[in-house]
Parts: structure tokens; C-alpha cells; sequence
């Protein structure tokens, strides 16, 4: 059986333990300088922003990649799993890392926690990086249009029970390599990432808690927290905003996230990330860190 050594990857980086919100999470941090919270997506963990830590590192800031609820060596409990809780634990996160605010950075999963921590804590968010995930306001209306409601089909799958965790762990995990390749650009994920992420979802409890927020996501649209969710994140953004976009994602679609500025009282950059799919930090990783570091380094991004 996998167990948490499975993400203890050795790097220009230190594993540490820290504790937020009565949660431990497990963090993986390079570099000194003002903090940037990497926030990764399904199905992954840490390890997405490999390519990243060290980057940002080398530019001067303190880079801290993390282990969302319910995902690696961070604690895995039987809930809490709607946005507005992970999002909680990020805040919670960055005062944990001794800052009162953070650059946060998120892809997917994690952009929603970004697009969600910028309207419910904006205090701790200085600037907001959302990669392959339109704002949330979007996504309902998105879903009903032919192309996006068939891209996104996986997102119905998950609401039965049991079969989706099952599905995922079959036959070592070969699920999550199928979505990494159907969801990315021809020819990637490269064999090692592949491997890392199908041992990472093998470590007992992942792969329920992986699945609860995409659940969440989709039924609390028709309960009383789904509604006052998406009532609070009508609220502007105050945070400039860096939204990326990969401009072959055949899962989010480009079209799906255009336009998810309008919800932006804040300078709103809009960049897209041609040969990429829904991973463009580690599809395009070079294009990715050019854009984010550029962006980081400008003092007025307006444009």
C-alpha cells in the first residue's frame, strides 16, 4: 500500500509540517522574500509546481507549494471539502507561515480556492494567479452550452458514490494517468509525473476526498450554501489578477474563461497559453514562469 513517503520528493526545497485551522498540512517551501502560495489541482498534489519553486525561488520570493485538505501528506478528514472551508485553510495558511498576506497562485481545484480566497479573505491576498479555471460565476451558465457540458462530463461522474474513488484506484491508479493524458497537450505527461501522481492517489483517503469537492461543487448548486456561495463571490475582486489559460485545454475550455475579468475591480491580465492544455504550468512551464514572473515584477499590471 502507498503511504505519505510517496510525495517526500527530494529537490531545492525543504518538506515541512504546519498546522492552520486545527489541520495538518504539509508544505513544501524554497526560497526567502514575500510569500507566494502555490495551490494545486486534480489530480495531482504538490508536485505540480515543481517547475515553479525553484523560479520563483531564484527571483527573490519565498515559494510555498502545498498539499490541499484531503490530499498528500496533509490530513485527510471525512469533510470540509466545500470552497469556502479550503479556502479558509489557505488563509489560514498564510498567517500560519508567519504573513498576513500572500501572492496565491492556483491552478484548477486551486484556482477556484484562489477566485474563492480573494472574495471571502480578501486581507491575505495581495495578488490572485488563476490558471485553466474560469471565475465560478461562469462555470454554471458554461455547463449548460453543448461543448463545455460535454468537456466537462467527468464532473457528473464523480456524484455517484463509492464508484468514483473505485474507478480512480483500479488497476494502479490508471484512471488519474488517463485524465492527466486526455486533459493535457499530445504527449504529455511525461512518465515520472504520471507515476507521482497515480502512487499520490494511492495513499489511503486521497481519492474519496479528491472527489467530495468536485461533488460539492456540483450539488450545492440547488442548496442553501451553494446559493449563498455563489451570492458573496458577486462581490468584486480587489486583487490584480493574473488569469492564464491553456489554449488547448479539452476540459475547461478557453471560451469558458474568457471574460472572468468582468468580475475583476482590480488590474485584470489575461494571457493565454498556446500548446497547453488544462496543466500549462507543466505543459508550457517556461511560457508559464515567464508571464508569472513578469507579471510579479510589474508594479502597474493593467494590461
Amino acid at each position: 500500500m502507498t503511504d505519505e513517503s510517496a510525495v517526500m520528493i527530494d529537490g531545492p526545497w525543504t518538506h515541512r509540517t504546519v498546522s492552520a485551522a486545527g489541520t495538518r498540512f504539509h508544505v513544501v517551501d524554497a526560497g526567502d522574500g514575500p510569500l507566494v502560495l502555490l495551490l494545486h489541482g486534480f489530480p495531482q498534489f504538490w508536485w505540480s509546481w515543481h517547475e515553479q519553486l525553484p523560479a520563483l525561488a531564484a527571483a527573490g520570493y519565498r515559494a510555498v507549494a502545498v498539499d490541499l485538505r484531503g490530499y498528500g501528506a496533509s490530513d485527510k478528514p471525512p469533510r470540509g471539502y466545500d470552497l469556502v472551508t479550503l479556502a479558509s485553510d489557505a488563509a489560514g495558511l498564510i498567517r500560519a507561515l508567519g504573513e498576513a498576506e500572500a501572492v496565491v497562485v492556483g491552478h484548477a481545484t486551486g484556482g477556484l480556492l484562489g477566485w474563492t480566497m480573494a472574495t471571502h479573505f480578501p486581507s491575505v491576498v495581495r495578488r490572485l494567479a488563476v490558471l485553466a479555471m474560469p471565475h465560478p460565476l461562469r462555470l454554471p451558465w458554461a455547463m449548460l452550452a453543448a461543448e463545455q457540458g460535454w468537456a466537462a462530463r467527468p464532473l457528473l461522474g464523480f456524484q455517484l458514490p463509492v464508484l468514483p474513488e473505485r474507478r480512480l484506484l483500479a488497476r494502479d491508479a490508471t484512471r488519474v494517468g488517463t485524465l492527466l493524458r486526455e486533459w493535457s497537450r499530445p504527449g504529455w505527461p511525461d512518465q515520472t509525473t504520471e507515476r507521482l501522481c497515480r502512487d499520490a492517489f494511492q495513499i489511503p483517503g486521497v481519492a474519496h476526498c479528491s472527489v467530495e469537492c468536485h461533488r460539492w461543487l456540483v450539488r450545492s448548486q440547488v442548496r442553501p450554501d451553494g446559493r449563498r456561495y455563489m451570492r458573496r463571490m458577486r462581490r468584486p475582486i480587489g486583487a490584480p489578477t493574473l488569469h492564464m489559460h491553456g489554449g488547448l485545454d479539452p476540459f475547461l475550455l478557453a471560451g469558458t474563461a474568457r471574460g472572468s475579468g468582468r468580475y475583476v475591480d482590480a488590474p485584470y491580465r489575461w494571457r493565454m497559453v498556446e500548446g497547453a492544455g488544462h496543466f500549462p504550468h507543466q505543459e508550457r512551464p517556461e511560457r508559464v514562469n515567464a508571464s508569472l514572473l513578469s507579471w510579479l515584477e510589474d508594479s502597474e499590471p493593467d494590461m
